[in-house]
């Protein structure tokens, strides 16, 4: 596999450290709120990632952090009357509820800040003694211009960077580009520690080093997240971890492009911020899976009512190619012929361009467009009409291509209700009775239900849309 790596700007060939174990760490949500469709793009490309490399007979140890300490959730508590770890609670509940929508598979391990005071208060102390950071009035700091390597991976000049661009300003600090390790406690509801500095809580940034660092090493295979996070997060971790251990923190860096929505910049001034939450009171996870997917995710992707349109009916062709492959293994017979047989062999061609692509830098667009020409030939094949082993097989070669991609996972529920059946019993009948316009009024009412009947020669074949 390839992959572009932002540590130096091309592709290059994915080789773990440790052919036995990747090692991958994913920036997770700061849970102050329910994420949003920003959020969602990171963790769904490369839940992906690890889905293929562990598709292609790979161990991966996956940890995603939550951020359970931050200025954001101290503000939640106080508006909603509830203290700081309660809101950290109710948001990491959500994040599960609304991933697990998404068919995202849980990381290997979810560490939470909170969970990890004392190693960060080590990390800290450790940055101390090796010079690369300093104590003011019960805050650290990391002394920035002391890393030579600052600015490598979002390839800034420091000379350049000014205070109040990207970077906080306070008149203690000794460079403007010095960025907080240590923050002291301001006030009695703020969430806080006791330290050789005085009480108080981590900075962001060092949390995610002193996580990656007590889970999966110093050095780490791969590191991943969206790409507002390169300047400042991911520089800082760098030069935390590397100032800390003195060897390279991650091999390869790989970041998600940005979401607008209708073209333009997602913000809630614009009224054009939607959470998770909000898009699947419309649409079913898996289509906004889908729709994440559908484009590289290194490019800007636009959110929209059409291109969500587009997405589900696009599914819905994969299911309906599911769904007609599993009618006919509930209701068909017969072994492989000898024509099916190379039929089948002839398919292993989708299998071999769904890996290219998705070997070349996770390339979901082109792995799609592989299973879609797998999908034309099967429908083709099956017109011609088919075995029941031959459903069997292209069902299997379906199945596992979707399952890397997180994609119908879904098994709806078969059990119609009471009424419905009447319904489709009596369509039958009016058909019996050459009473089309009975039985066409009949299919109408079901199809604006979400049903669509389709008749075969093994019978009636209820989908569901």
């Amino acid at each position: 596999m390839r992959v572009y790596n932002t540590l130096t700007r091309k592709k290059e060939d994915f080789i773990p450290l440790d052919k036995n174990e990747i090692r991958m760490y994913v920036c997770g949500p700061t849970v102050y709120n329910y994420i949003h469709i920003g959020n969602a793009r990171p963790f769904v490309v490369f839940d992906t990632m690890r889905k293929y490399l562990e598709y292609r007979g790979e161990k991966v140890c996956f940890v995603q952090n939550f951020t359970d300490v931050d200025d954001k959730i101290i503000n939640r508590a106080r508006e909603e009357g509830i203290s700081p770890y309660e809101v950290g609670d109710k948001y990491i509940k959500a994040y599960f509820e609304d991933v697990e929508a998404l068919n995202v598979t849980p990381a290997t391990v979810h560490p939470r800040v909170t969970e990890t005071i004392p190693e960060i208060i080590a990390f800290v102390e450790g940055l101390i003694q090796n010079g690369l950071a300093y104590e003011v009035d019960g805050d650290v700091y990391y002394s920035a211009r002391k890393f030579p390597d600052y600015g490598k991976l979002s390839k800034q000049n420091i000379e350049e960077l000014e205070a109040g661009s990207r970077v906080n300003v306070d008149e203690r600090k000794q460079d403007p580009l010095d960025f907080a390790l240590w923050k002291a406690q301001k006030a009695e509801d703020e969430m806080a520690w006791d330290s050789p500095w005085g009480r108080g809580r981590p900075g962001w940034h060092i949390e995610c080093s002193a996580m990656s660092r007590k889970y999966l090493g110093e050095t780490i295979d791969l590191h991943a997240g969206g790409q507002d996070l390169q300047f400042p997060h991911h520089e800082n971790e760098i030069a935390q971890s590397e100032g800390y251990s003195g060897k390279p923190f991650s091999r390869y860096w790989m970041h998600n492009g940005y979401i607008t929505v209708d073209n333009e910049k997602m913000s809630k001034s614009l009224g054009n911020f939607f959470t998770v939450r909000d898009i699947l009171k419309e649409y079913d996870g898996e289509v906004l899976r889908y729709f994440l997917l559908s484009g590289h995710y290194r490019g800007p992707i636009n959110f929209s009512r059409d291109l969500m349109e587009q997405s589900k009916s696009a599914l819905e062709r994969m299911k309906n190619a599911k769904g007609n492959l599993i009618h006919l293994i509930d209701t068909g017979s017969g072994s492989l012929t000898t024509e099916e047989k190379q039929k089948i062999n002839g398919y292993g061609q989708y299998r071999e361009k769904f890996i290219a692509a998705m070997d070349d830098d996770l390339n979901t667009a082109d792995a799609i467009s592989a299973i879609f020409e797998l999908i034309r030939d099967i429908n083709t094949d099956m017109q011609a009409g088919a075995s029941q082993a031959f459903a069997e097989e292209a069902l299997s070669l379906l199945d596992e291509l979707t399952g890397v991609l997180g994609l119908l996972r879904k098994e709806k529920d078969d059990q119609l209700d009471e009424g419905l059946e009447k319904l489709i019993e009596e369509r039958q009948e009016a058909r019996k009775r050459k009473d089309f316009a009975r039985a066409d009024a009949i299919r109408d009412e079901l199809a604006a239900r979400g049903i669509t009947l389709k008749d075969t020669p093994q019978g009636v074949q209820i989908i569901r849309s």
